[in-house]
């Protein structure tokens, strides 16, 4: 039988919750209660302060027990799931990878201390503690953590020449943000960056960087943080421009992309090579995947010959200080002088990017998880409390902020890496790097190194989405478009941020405009009804939109309206104020109004404001017995009214 329910002039009062509990389907709810009613409303008493008191002990009791199971140890320590089975051939794949990355990250991390706008020996700072203690905290076996372009290009828009202490504070204070958003579960937050947005702002940073190693390419001077401020630089001091250093540059990239596309050559059949094609197709892959390190040794070789010789044709790195950093804690403060600054003063100084910084951070991280996932689920408050640790680690060592890198850990997965211990031979090369290699740093021209990095980030210009992006839905290329422009034009925070407003105001618009479905049907009895069903939530920004049209083509069609709930999970107050004036108006036409699998929760809402003549039905036999009642009553009324004519 269909559920009627109007307001007290009638003298009937609504039926109780309980009466609706046997409609909703059992099962386990997940997902955001927003707009869901799950108990009913009435008078609560008050609640001492030495009762909430009381209550916090039990409180933290139950979250400590709770965090103290077998369960949420081994999450939080992921490294006891992967070592009992440990074996083996996981140490061979773990040495073999450990040792590639490490010839790889070397290079780079000097190339990124100079995109971060610091001295090179910061980068190998920060190569080496996070890389250990990720061994530990991290869940995913390809992250090698440490220095990345992204982090590197942020970190020079943050400290706008501040000097090193700030970028280790930054690395600090971002490591303590993404500590903090990892136990408070705001992980979730990554899930307003869509895809093109995140594309459109990797591809202005990979333009962005390969702008701000021009200058040292070409062997000339240039400032700017932004696309626009760079190249206006560039050409500024374009006149000093040195031939040596812009040759072997070129000569450099030319041979790293050609080494990058040699370790697709293949010898004889996959699957069916011989031992010795095996080899010599494992060399080949060995030698294209070290291309980096093989450069820099070798640019290195040639620039010491030249030096002894007396002659430097090209801008060398210069002294990198030897040996290990010293432990001791971030700088909280510093001395300019005869001032000095303090630690609010410091943060006031590095402005948006101490936010901004470690949840890009976050999204490359997690970018590069689920790159290399295989299908499995990725714990984003697990790595966002991995890297932040790492991050807070990597400070009492002087580093900047770094995460995981994807073309560190494209080498990681191809090197067949079993699991994150791969991190300690990677760590380990670099200590040994700083230990005792320093010195021969001094000969590495600055344009190789901006080779590397320009050879690595080209290739991170997501112009193939574009294409299926314009397939599926051409509108999502709006977002992407103005982030892309927005990153080069402005500061990357700004442009990030703006990309992600553009996705909320696609969100928000989408719920204000839900789509409604309009049809006229005729019931099994042969009345007419005009059927509205909307595809979402009722919530403010929509219920007026959508009080509207059924106004509009209820008053337009004059038959009996039946709306379908079938689709709507939640609402608001705002939206049982709207029904409510609805259900007046249709009760003053005398129009019929009823709505079709309204959910008990949703019902107990629009009860609260005792709408007038609020009718719900569950099946089609309900319906017709409620247009059979319209109908005769109508007819009744129209041969009472003939009546009296006569």
């Amino acid at each position: 039988m269909p559920t009627k329910m109007i307001d007290d002039s009638t003298n009937t009062t609504p039926l109780p919750l309980s009466k609706f509990r046997h409609l909703d389907h059992d099962g386990v709810n997940i997902g955001s209660n927003e707009f869901i009613l799950v108990e009913t409303v009435g008078r609560k008493r008050k609640v001492s302060v030495k009762e909430k008191v009381d209550s916090f002990y039990p409180w933290v009791e139950r979250k400590f027990n709770r965090f103290c199971t077998v369960k949420t140890i081994t999450r939080r320590l992921p490294f006891l799931n992967w070592m009992k089975s440990y074996s083996t051939e996981d140490a061979v794949g773990d040495l073999v990878a450990g040792v590639t990355v490490g010839l790889t990250v070397i290079p780079q991390s000097l190339a990124y201390a100079n995109i971060a706008g610091l001295p090179a020996e910061y980068g190998l700072y920060g190569s080496f503690l996070g890389a250990l203690m990720y061994i530990f905290l991290g869940s995913c076996k390809d992250v090698p953590m440490g220095p990345t372009a992204i982090c590197s290009i942020l970190t020079f828009q943050t400290l706008h020449g501040l000097g090193p202490e700030y970028g280790i504070l930054l690395c600090f204070l971002s490591g303590v943000i993404q500590l903090l958003m990892g136990i408070v579960g705001l992980g979730i937050i990554i899930d307003f960056v869509s895809g093109p947005v995140s594309s459109g702002f990797t591809s202005a940073v990979a333009i962005l960087i390969v702008s701000s190693q021009i200058k040292d390419l070409i062997g000339i001077t240039a400032q700017g943080s932004t696309f626009v401020e760079i190249w206006t630089s560039i050409f500024k001091d374009i006149s000093n421009i040195q031939l040596w250093d812009t040759i072997a540059g070129i000569i450099c990239i030319v041979i790293l992309i050609a080494m990058r596309h040699m370790a697709e050559f293949r010898i004889g059949e996959e699957g069916n090579e011989t031992r010795s094609q095996k080899f010599i197709n494992k060399a080949i892959w060995l030698i294209a995947t070290s291309r980096n390190c093989i450069l820099v040794i070798v640019s290195a070789v040639i620039g010491y010959y030249l030096y002894e010789h007396g002659e430097t044709p090209v801008k060398l790195i210069g002294h990198i200080p030897p040996g290990l950093p010293s432990i001791q804690l971030p700088p909280f403060s510093v001395q300019h002088g005869n001032e000095t600054i303090g630690f609010l003063e410091m943060c006031s100084e590095l402005g948006s990017g101490i936010i901004v910084l470690p949840i890009i951070a976050l999204l490359e991280n997690i970018a590069v998880c689920k790159a290399f996932a295989n299908g499995k689920a990725t714990d984003a408050t697990q790595e966002l409390i991995a890297i932040g640790l790492c991050n807070i680690g990597n400070s009492f060592v002087q580093s900047f902020p770094g995460s995981g890198s994807l073309s560190r850990s494209a080498v990681n997965n191809s090197s067949g890496v079993r699991t994150p211990l791969g991190g300690l031979y990677t760590g380990v090369l670099v200590i040994i790097a700083l230990l005792f290699f320093t010195p021969c740093f001094y000969f590495i021209p600055k344009t190789s190194l901006a080779a590397v990095i320009i050879a690595a980030v080209v290739f991170m210009v997501e112009v193939r989405v574009v294409k299926p992006i314009w397939r599926s839905k051409k509108s999502d290329l709006i977002p992407g478009i103005v982030t892309f422009i927005a990153c080069l034009v402005l500061r990357l925070e700004i442009g990030i941020l703006i990309g992600i407003g553009l996705n909320l105001v696609s969100i928000l618009y989408h719920a204000a405009r839900p789509k409604i479905s309009m049809e006229i049907k005729t019931s099994r009895a042969g009345v007419d009804y005009l059927l509205l069903t909307p595809d979402r939530c009722l919530i403010f920004p929509s219920v007026d939109y959508v009080s509207g049209l059924v106004t509009k083509h209820s008053i337009k069609q004059g038959i009996p309206v039946v709306i379908d709930c079938s689709h709507i999970y939640g609402a608001d107050f705002t939206a049982a104020k709207v029904v409510e004036v609805l259900t007046k108006d249709f009760s003053r036409r005398r129009q019929p109004l009823f709505f079709f699998n309204l959910k008990s929760s949703i019902v107990s809402i629009f009860e609260g404001v005792q709408p007038k003549d609020f009718v719900v039905y569950y099946n089609e036999n309900d319906l017709d017995n409620l247009l059979l009642n319209y109908s005769s009553s109508k007819d009744n009324i129209k041969t009472i009214s003939e009546q009296l004519v006569r």
